[in-house]
């Protein structure tokens, strides 16, 4: 673990993605550690402990994974390395499936209490799971700070769905660091909604390492007045003939704020490489704003890699037409959000997670509109 005197500095809006996320604020040293009163939900044919106790009973599943993903002088990553005390592990032998979604509850219930959280996910050749992972906090009265840092190990033809939503309060500082790795021939499908917290950083970074893996990345965000969203995501194509798609979506309320900034890295002699990247926001007010930057860092010669990006409040057109057949203004207003998600809950296979996604979704509006 990191010296806490050997700390880097946390970063300030000088530094590179950090242009729209002022941390100026933000009082490390004003938070006590706190601890996590998680539940972790048990699944056959899988390994689910704490993570502190997997390091003892486990020591050769962690060993050499833990921390393997992440860059360790990231200011956020050094702090979780120096002070986590609570986590989980999830590991899934070789050619195991298992028929049940993983549920993992961390709750964020302490004032001044600052949780530093950590995620390893691991599945082995051939095996297949869902974890669902969820950070909330009981009211927007809570002001604590969650840094996670969560690292997903999709082994040669095993196939993750990992779902992570988080709703902690609205007062509430976060910043996640999530890096997946996928094998030859390996699938992720990444799912992540957002509503909660007052400010901070999510990144999301898939590396798609061996030839033939595939990742689908589907994000959500709903913000606030007073709210500041950040996602940062990173598709890095690292060996030839892999496929990566990933769509966001946001919606913001008056006084919210948003950035998205979205990164397709090829590295050299990943040919035949397939990529997709777009992202889209509602305003729902001219007092709501959002910032998106998609980007391309191109080191083959053969691959076919696209991005979009719109911003846009609500089509007058569109509520115009909705009222004059009848509506009120408020349900022709809710319809057209519903219709901007829809395209989002469709990426997602049917069955339980889309169910909860949608319905979270739809929750969420509710409280913002």
């Amino acid at each position: 673990m990191a010296e806490l005197a050997t700390l880097p500095p946390l970063p300030d809006q000088k530094t590179k993605g950090w242009e729209f996320t002022d941390l100026s604020r933000l009082d490390l040293d004003s938070y006590e550690p706190g601890s996590a009163a998680a539940s972790l939900g048990a699944a056959t044919g899988a390994v689910v402990l704490p993570l502190g106790e997997a390091k003892e009973t486990h020591a050769e599943l962690i060993e050499g994974r833990l921390g393997a993903l992440v860059p360790g002088d990231d200011p956020f990553v050094a702090r979780n390395d120096a002070a986590w005390s609570d986590g989980v592990l999830v590991h899934v032998p070789a050619g195991v499936k298992v028929e049940e979604p993983i549920r993992v509850e961390l709750p964020v219930a302490e004032s001044g209490k600052a949780l530093h959280w950590r995620t390893l996910v691991i599945l082995e050749e051939g095996a297949e799971a869902e974890v669902w992972e969820h950070w909330s906090s009981p009211d927007d009265e809570v002001e604590g700070l969650l840094n996670s840092v969560v690292e997903l190990h999709v082994g040669q033809a095993a196939t993750l769905r990992y779902v992570n939503t988080q709703d902690i309060s609205e007062a509430s500082w976060i910043f996640a660091t999530q890096r997946a790795q996928v094998e030859r021939d390996g699938r992720l499908a990444w799912a992540a909604l957002g509503f909660g917290s007052a400010n901070g950083k999510v990144r999301m970074e898939t590396n798609l390492a061996g030839p033939g893996s595939e990742a689908r990345v589907t994000g959500g965000y709903a913000g606030g007045p007073g709210q500041h969203l950040d996602y940062d995501t990173t598709q890095e194509h690292a060996a030839p003939n892999t496929n990566s798609d990933l769509a966001f979506r946001g919606v913001l309320a008056a006084g919210s704020t948003a950035v998205w900034r979205g990164m397709i890295r090829v590295d050299p002699g990943a040919q035949q490489t397939d990529a997709f990247q777009e992202s889209r926001n509602l305003l729902l007010s001219t007092e709501a704003h959002a910032d998106a930057i998609p980007g391309l860092e191109i080191e083959a010669d053969d691959v076919r890699c696209t991005h979009a990006a719109a911003v846009a409040q609500i089509d007058r057109d569109q509520l115009f037409y909705l009222t004059s057949r009848g509506l009120e203004p408020a349900e022709a207003k809710s319809l057209i959000i519903e219709g901007f998600l829809e395209s989002l809950v469709e990426r997602l296979a049917q069955g339980p997670v889309r169910e909860e996604i949608s319905a979270a979704l739809e929750r969420r509006l509710a409280e913002i509109l």
